[in-house]
């Protein structure tokens, strides 16, 4: 599976449970140790990947497009994204994301994950 096939399977996984909001659903597509930014305080693991997924708004969607991978070791991808984040009462939010995917027995999970917002 190439860098680029690797990332729209965990990503794809990623957007289909921001879009249901499904916070816990959110959390199982990181590891279990994973590094999360988004736009408030950094957190450590799942817990805190599902509290943040859940404080966002009901009608969030999320949209993405890989900019660049880069292959960093057998089991490690790294992906910097475009992403869309629509709300149902405000204009689009667009941020830069940068994530590691790492590779845990046969599924791929993210392992790092930070937005950032240039404006």
């Amino acid at each position: 599976m190439s860098d680029t096939q690797i990332l729209r399977t965990v990503l794809d996984r990623w957007k289909a449970a921001v879009d249901a909001h499904e916070p816990e659903r959110v959390a199982s597509c990181f590891t279990e140790d994973a590094i999360f930014q988004g736009l408030h305080p950094y957190t450590v693991g799942r817990a805190g990947v599902a509290a943040y997924y859940a404080s966002q708004p009901l009608g969030l969607t999320a949209g993405y497009d890989i900019r660049e991978t880069r292959r960093l070791a057998d089991d490690l991808v790294l992906g910097y994204l475009d992403v869309r984040f629509g709300f149902t009462d405000r204009p689009a939010l667009r941020v830069h994301l940068g994530v590691i995917v790492r590779r845990v027995e046969d599924d791929w999970l993210i392992a790092h994950y930070q937005v950032s917002k240039l404006d």
